[in-house]
């Protein structure tokens, strides 16, 4: 009753909300001049290269350098602490005040993404400038920020670019030395390896623009350069309204941004748990500056477009708990301690954030806790330390269609006895650390599947990571351009993780201008590489229908740390039905004991030898303590007659070749 008493109300409000964001209905405008044809691309690749993988997104890509500009190209370069290496496709156009870089419209339009690096202040803490949108013969201005971005040193990094090394007594690979450990003490050159550069902003247009269109994105002087690594472009669809639901403006939330809406929402959720409703949150940006409690609710927004949910990053009068020093916006479930959460389902909405630094004892997530039961679909999550971050035990759940972009740290990461639970048709973009992870301390993650996600520039560390469980599964993933310290795909007995047991699948995925150079080894990674470190690796892991392209080093790697080499190894990996197009390096690199099977595995534009087989590099007559066993069908030259079962083929450091593009198989 008290639903259809205030239903006048809710419409009228639901209608001034969407009259205030000046969205066009109508037919697209035209263009003021057609721009030359335009060219879309997915991971800076032609789309027919990755067809099928990653996930289905409804903006489209294109990439700053193959666009219409007066600045100037930079990269391509996959040198760590560099804006090449971070920016898509590891290329970027660099513009001075006034220039300009324009796109045309691939579709129709009425909203862009742009990824963009300004620099930091000289004391750190970042910057802001504005930037010219001009679509049509419109114009419109976007604010850009480096206060997100620019850290610095060693982890877990600082936001002072005149800071001195973090950690003297570790060993760095500037001077191949211990800094305190020498005399006199190791100077570095500030800032000392800059990193996470870019950052992304949304705007809406204000109206449809016709396929064809240019999009000029113009610098101002209020930054000394300003670099564009690409823009999304999409139509974004009419607001959702929802009459039959909780409305948190009844409860007093605050869509301008102004009052602190925490509370509103929490008396909407409890409203809608007597009344067995969905909690409705409309048009409008709404401060929340703390965690939002969710169990046995849905909270739906109008589109994660128009719906924001933001809030400060607070500082803690004394530590929390759980180690916290901050809190922020954030949903979370309850404790795993405390049964945890079911039922709970988050769709349409925004979270943003106001995480700048990295402690890792903060909850500053965009979602955590430990939910069960429950969805999160259709979620942009931007400015926070992991935009989802689970601590189980718990199960089922289901994280479909959300965009996490521009975190501190991980993009998602289920901890400790998560089961049973997919992430699928996720887009993640520049991550502080891994794109996606399974962690499975002290309790195992069983069953989970990621499947169709895209992740794309994690700056440091891996696009997806595995660390022990059972039964898991990786598939029809695409990744792209990882950093530093990691790559596209990683399984590791690391982290106090549980051993790997039942199987690993890694199945029909690409990746992309991976196999990076891993800084503290001074080696070449692969693109897919798995680390024994605590434990042997010994369940049935298998690689199969994967498309390794662009490598920068290795396709494949299997490793053991050094000191470990004699305790722990990797056995029962099986790899099939794989295409390689291009290495620096080798296409497999063995420095573990252990053994693979290959079979169907196709390679082309090899650098080095097919197969740089290390084993545990004791060198004995015997040959390599690593066995690869020929199943048959690998082609292209890579795994020769001589290099079988164990040749010691060990170079750790062969020159390396940069592959050609890749191309049609």
């Amino acid at each position: 009753m008290f639903l259809e008493f205030n239903r006048p109300r809710l419409a009228a409000a639901a209608t001034a909300s969407i009259v205030g964001l000046g969205l066009a209905v109508g037919a697209p405008v035209s263009a003021y001049a057609s721009g030359p044809a335009p060219t879309a691309t997915r991971a800076a690749l032609d789309p027919a290269l990755v067809a099928g993988r990653g996930a289905a997104v409804p903006f489209v890509e294109q990439e700053a350098e193959k666009a219409v500009t007066t600045g100037s190209v930079i990269g391509p370069d996959r040198s760590a602490y560099t804006l090449p290496a971070e920016a898509s496709g590891r290329s970027a156009v660099k513009l001075a005040p006034g220039q300009y870089v324009e796109f045309t419209l691939p579709k129709t339009a009425n909203a862009i993404t742009v990824r963009y690096s300004i620099p930091d202040a000289p004391t750190g803490g970042g910057i802001t400038a504005p930037l010219s949108v001009k679509a049509g013969s419109d114009t419109r201005t976007m604010s850009l920020t480096s206060q997100y971005a620019w850290l610095y040193n060693l982890y877990p990094f600082t936001n002072d670019p005149n800071a001195d090394v973090l950690h003297p007594d570790w060993w760095i690979t500037e001077c191949s030395c211990v800094p305190n450990s020498t005399t006199p003490p190791f100077a570095v050159t500030k800032p000392f390896r800059p990193n996470h550069f870019y950052d992304e902003q949304r705007l809406l247009l204000g109206k449809t623009y016709a396929a064809g269109t240019r999009i000029r994105l113009t610098a101002s002087s209020a930054a000394a350069s300003t670099v564009i690594d690409l823009m999304d472009s999409e139509q974004v669809g009419l607001p959702k309204i929802d009459l039959l639901a909780a409305n948190v403006l009844l409860f007093g939330a605050d869509p301008t941004g102004r009052r602190d809406s925490a509370d509103a929402f929490d008396k909407a959720i409890a409203f809608a748990k007597k009344a067995k409703l969905k909690v409705y949150v409309p048009p409008g940006t709404y401060q929340v500056n703390r965690h939002i409690i969710v169990d046995n609710v849905t909270i739906e927004g109008a589109g994660n477009w128009y719906t924001v949910i933001k809030g400060h990053e607070v500082a803690l009068s004394t530590p929390a708990p759980d180690g916290s020093v901050h809190t922020g916006v954030g949903f979370y479930g309850k404790d795993a301690s405390a049964g945890g959460s079911h039922n709970v389902h988050l769709s349409g909405f925004a979270i943003e954030g106001d995480v700048r630094e990295r402690i890792d004892t903060d909850q500053v997530n965009g979602i955590g806790g430990a939910l069960s039961d429950s969805t999160i679909d259709g979620l942009y999550i931007h400015h926070t330390k992991v935009g989802m971050w689970f601590d189980g035990p718990m199960s089922n759940l289901k994280i479909t269609n959300n965009v996490i972009a521009d975190q501190i740290a991980d993009g998602l990461n289920f901890h400790t006895g998560v089961t049973n639970s997919v992430v699928s048709n996720n887009f993640i973009r520049n991550t502080g650390d891994d794109g996606l992870a399974m962690w499975s301390e002290k309790v195992a993650d069983v069953n989970d599947t990621f499947d169709h996600n895209t992740v794309q520039t994690p700056v440091l560390a891996n696009g997806i990571a595995i660390y022990g469980g059972t039964d898991n599964t990786v598939s029809n993933n695409l990744i792209a351009d990882p950093i530093r310290e990691g790559s596209a795909l990683h399984a590791g007995s690391r982290f106090g993780a549980e051993a790997f047991t039942g199987h690993l699948w890694f199945t029909g995925n690409t990746t992309v201008r991976a196999g990076t150079y891993e800084l503290n080894w001074n080696i070449g990674l692969g693109a897919i590489w798995l680390y024994a470190l605590e434990k042997d690796m010994s369940a049935d892991i298998e690689v199969a229908g994967d498309n390794f392209l662009d490598n920068t080093y290795n396709a494949i790697m299997e490793v053991a740390d050094f000191p470990v080499k004699d305790l722990y190894s990797i056995t029962n990996v099986h790899y099939k039905d794989i295409k390689v197009d291009g290495t620096g390096t080798s296409v497999l690199s063995a420095r573990v004991a252990g053994g693979a099977t290959f079979s169907n595995v196709d390679a082309r534009n090899v650098g080095a030898v097919g197969i740089n087989n290390c084993g545990s590099f004791h060198f004995t007559p015997a040959g390599s303590e690593f066995t690869v066993t020929d199943l048959g069908g690998n082609d292209g030259g890579w795994l020769a007659p001589w290099e079988l079962p164990n040749t010691i083929t060990c170079d750790d450091r062969p020159p390396v070749v940069a592959p050609p593009a890749p191309s049609a198989w």
